[in-house]
């Protein structure tokens, strides 16, 4: 018997988790960006709460990478 995600709370919220988490991690890769702790945090997708992602730690030249990504250039928006 397959358990449906709007049945299973805890599933729907996982596969949430880990479509949002595809979907930053192809983002960040676009602009040059990895975060190798990069996850779902599973714990948090049991919770009351809505899931998390964990960004985790990076080293100097990713943050300066990613703060690059995240500054406003001109002629976007």
């Amino acid at each position: 018997m397959t358990t449906s995600n709007r049945a299973n709370p805890t599933l729907r919220k996982l596969t949430e988790a880990e479509a949002a988490f595809r979907r930053l991690e192809e983002a960040l890769a676009g602009v040059g960006v990895v975060l190798p702790s990069l996850r779902v945090d599973l714990g948090s997708c049991t919770g009351i709460s809505g899931p998390l992602l964990e960004l985790g730690g990076c080293n100097l030249a990713t943050a300066e990478r990613l703060a690059g990504a995240l500054t406003d250039r001109p002629g976007e928006r």
